[in-house]
């Protein structure tokens, strides 16, 4: 009963901000990192693509390599996490301290299913003899999926982290923590078909 009296006085929803960025949901300093990290990832998508014109052959040799089920796989389990973390963020809203902490939780859980789909894609890969060094498509390949795996594994450790927050920086953090783990999945619902179906 305490904890739902404390409820309205500490799991308030952040202040209202002025417009523009500061309206943001969550830390704005996060969003800053976001459109960043966006911009990075942008440049090597439409890097990607011109090589693709440059050297169609090359890279349709390559995509005939990669295994689509997987990375349609990992696009729903990317999907599945982000929606944990947006009902993890309702959650908070709310004032459901432990359901807002174990939907986080359970984002990161999902997360990994990611990082492990995409391990035993890599091993396979690499098996064939398919390496970063092998030609145009599989240097770009590795590179944008490698780089791609090491914000999935950033975004793990920071749906972890706020699902630890305090009670009255819980609601910011939930929404921080969910905003950098949408950009992940973002990028790869652009990335899966870029790299994996388009031909």
């Amino acid at each position: 009963m305490a904890d739902i009296e404390m409820t309205g006085l500490e799991l308030t929803e952040p202040e209202e901000r002025a417009g523009g960025l500061a309206a943001l949901p969550g830390n704005l300093m996060m969003w800053i990192l976001i459109f960043s990290e966006l911009a990075v990832f942008g440049a090597a998508f439409i890097g990607f693509a011109v090589a693709r014109v440059l050297d169609p052959a090359i890279f349709a040799a390559g995509q005939a390599h990669l295994n689509g089920t997987a990375g349609a796989l990992n696009t729903m389990v990317l999907v599945t996490s982000g929606y944990l973390a947006a009902r993890g963020v309702a959650a908070g809203r709310r004032g459901a301290v432990a359901q807002a902490r174990r939907a986080m939780v359970m984002a990161a859980a999902v997360g990994s299913v990611f990082l492990a789909v995409k391990a035993m894609e890599y091993s396979a890969t690499l098996g064939a003899g398919l390496t970063i060094d092998t030609d145009s498509f599989f240097t770009l390949y590795f590179l944008l999926t490698g780089f791609h795996a090491l914000h999935v594994v950033l975004g793990i450790v920071i749906l972890l982290l706020v699902s630890r927050s305090g009670r009255d920086t819980l609601v910011e953090n939930l929404e921080t923590g969910a905003a950098f783990w949408h950009m992940v999945d973002l990028v790869w619902v652009i990335l899966y078909p870029l790299v994996y179906l388009i031909r």
